[in-house]
């Protein structure tokens, strides 16, 4: 697994964090150290938690917004919307297609979950996925 040593705000995030109250408004650059997001006030939360996956994204490439809008933007385009024909049509490309195999949590059998590689995943891949369930 890589480290990384850079991460982005991707949605404002204003919650309390293990370092107290936080508001990070969207584009704060934040560092990771031993595996914890950091920002001025302190660790704010652990690079694989739920968190960071919602909240922030990998930046040591300086594309992290728009890693972090293509990981949002999948996620809501696989939701499950009332009255949508299509929507497991979208997923059963996902789970046939070799790319999106690579992110998908493998202690998880029947249901689909994201891993930790998909939220830090190449832009390429994330386009790539982002094509394949029909994001525009």
């Amino acid at each position: 697994m890589q480290i990384y040593n850079k991460y982005i705000v991707i949605m404002r995030y204003k919650k309390l964090a293990q370092c107290g109250n936080v508001n990070l408004p969207y584009g704060t650059e934040c560092v990771v150290i031993d595996k914890h997001i950091i920002c001025d006030k302190g660790i704010i939360c652990y690079v694989a938690s739920q968190d960071a996956f919602n909240y922030f994204s990998q930046n040591d490439d300086g594309n992290g917004l728009e890693r972090g809008r293509l990981t949002q933007a999948i996620i809501k385009r696989l939701d499950r919307k009332e009255h949508d024909p299509t929507y497991q049509d979208r997923w059963d490309k996902v789970w046939s297609d070799p790319v999106c195999q690579k992110y998908k949590r493998s202690d998880f059998a029947d249901h689909w979950l994201w891993n930790y590689d998909f939220y830090n995943a190449p832009l390429l891949d994330l386009q790539y996925i982002a094509k394949l369930v029909g994001v525009k």
